[in-house]
């Protein structure tokens, strides 16, 4: 399969990342993408940018270098309640949320607690993605995790950077295989995902695709195949439609 999209990256502006939204752009045309998301930390996570930042994504255009390139936020989840770090308000003018938990914003709680957080954030309509729900410092009951984002039209993702044997995540793999052979038992699409901090690892899934061919996961199922598969879950494409 040809990865043509990357919709969870992060720029300067996010505080622990490397590079510009320019930098972002070119180097994801130069890779071949079509669409690349850029969706910045939300104000919760420590060093990251002011709500300020998001208010005004309005000013930035949408093509860069021959490629989309989509605005948007990776709200933090600060409740088991699923409340997030940033208002309906200003998520409904993002192109793409991107719905995570990060240790400074949420101490990991009981599975049932990480569970409904999850899911309490998936019924938001501005959701368009869960990030990264392998970390075993936050216990989940994947097969309501994988019903829910059935049910709420939300994409779970396969992060590579979370496989990153240096990456700060705890034991992801086991829970991505679970995740997995349960999306393809109940039919829901994922999104491959590099969660790139630098202009390097933008379309990066040398963690990921290895994954994927060990279950063979359906490539009717992961939606970087098509910009069309995309459009049916991210919040750009919709209010355009």
């Amino acid at each position: 399969m040809k990865n043509i999209l990357d919709i969870h990256t992060h720029t300067l502006a996010s505080g622990h990342a490397y590079n510009t939204i320019m930098e972002m752009a070119k180097q994801a045309s130069e890779k071949g993408l079509k669409v690349l998301g850029i969706t910045e930390h939300a104000p919760a996570m420590p060093g990251t940018c002011h709500k300020f930042y998001f208010t005004n994504l309005k000013v930035m255009p949408r093509s860069m270098y021959g490629i989309t390139v989509l605005f948007g936020a990776e709200v933090n989840i600060i409740s088991y309640e699923g409340k997030m770090d940033l208002e309906d308000s200003l998520l409904e003018k993002m192109d793409v949320v991107i719905a995570s938990l990060h240790t400074p914003c949420l101490q990991p709680g009981t599975k049932e607690e990480n569970t409904r957080a999850y899911l309490k954030a998936m019924e938001n309509p501005y959701v368009n993605m869960i990030g990264h729900p392998d970390d075993s410092r936050y216990p989940v009951d994947y097969e309501a995790l994988v019903k829910g984002a059935k049910e709420h039209q939300v994409l779970l993702e396969l992060n590579n950077n979370s496989l990153n044997p240096n990456g700060g995540r705890v034991d992801p793999l086991p829970n991505d295989m679970i995740m997995l052979d349960l999306c393809k038992k109940y039919e829901v699409p994922i999104i491959m995902s590099s969660d790139a901090h630098c202009i390097y690892d933008i379309g990066n899934s040398q963690y990921s695709d290895p994954i994927i061919k060990c279950i063979d996961f359906p490539e009717e199922l992961i939606v970087n195949r098509s910009v069309e598969e995309l459009k049916k879950y991210i919040n750009y494409y919709r209010t355009a439609m």
